[in-house]
């Protein structure tokens, strides 16, 4: 029997079956994410990816398969319950509090309950993104795309997670944020954050990502690292239409 708390591993996912009602989208799907890593989800659109996610924070619960953070089996556990454990999203959408202003998203969300030792604070997020402190007292919904994706990353940060998920990182945000939100995320992984990230921006992805993972139709087909990937443009051309 495998010690799954002193394997390595900080996130584990074993052929996981997802459903929503009689419909089927995950087939069977595994990745490992080791603590420090930065790790990437690709596809087309449509398989699997974000139900992935959801299957991970349980917000659709997975039928069958095994889902471990820090050893600890996760499957049926509530959504607030696997967040508690130290698990941060951006989601797709960024979802922020509309009525709150910025400051009020950051501070609601403030949470050191594993007790990091260099906790996140809203100093802090504000010198990650300066724009975050020039809009403070702004309502949410008052934002740009990008200065709420911002915001996203900075709510899911003040809960100062193990692993950090973004889903779509930088979808429809314009070049000069979408580069911002590279930079930061490059910063939080040389400090050893661990990020777990969907995007489609393949350049950027392997230029910053450990290794990567490319799902088909809710299946692993294919796993390795930034080298692997660049060396075999028919696979990205086959799973990601590049």
């Amino acid at each position: 029997m495998v010690d799954h708390k002193t394997n390595g591993m900080l996130l584990e996912v074993d052929g996981i079956e997802t459903c929503y009602g009689l419909s089927q989208v995950l087939f069977g799907l595994s990745l490992a994410i080791r603590p420090g890593e930065m790790v990437s989800l690709m596809g087309r659109n449509g398989m699997g990816k974000t139900t992935t996610i959801r299957s991970i924070m349980g917000l659709t619960q997975a039928r069958a398969g095994t889902i471990r953070f820090s050893g600890q089996e996760t499957r049926r556990l509530p959504s607030y319950r696997i967040a508690q454990l130290g698990i941060g999203l951006v989601p797709e959408g960024r979802q922020i509090f509309p009525n709150l202003t910025v400051t009020e998203n950051l501070v609601a969300a403030s949470t050191n309950r594993l007790g990091a030792s260099d906790p996140w604070t809203l100093d802090k997020i504000h010198a990650l993104f300066p724009r975050l402190a020039e809009r403070g007292g702004n309502m949410g919904n008052q934002l740009s795309g990008g200065e709420q994706q911002m915001l996203a990353i900075g709510r899911a940060l003040m809960t100062n997670p193990k692993l950090l998920i973004l889903d779509e990182a930088t979808e429809g945000l314009a070049p000069l944020i979408r580069e911002e939100i590279w930079n930061c995320l490059s910063l939080l992984k040389s400090r050893g954050q661990s990020i777990l990230v969907i995007d489609k921006n393949v350049g950027h992805l392997t230029r910053i990502c450990d290794r990567h993972y490319i799902i088909e139709r809710g299946r692993t087909v294919w796993s390795g690292t930034s080298d692997q990937l660049m060396a075999e443009p028919d696979l990205q051309h086959r799973y990601l239409g590049i």
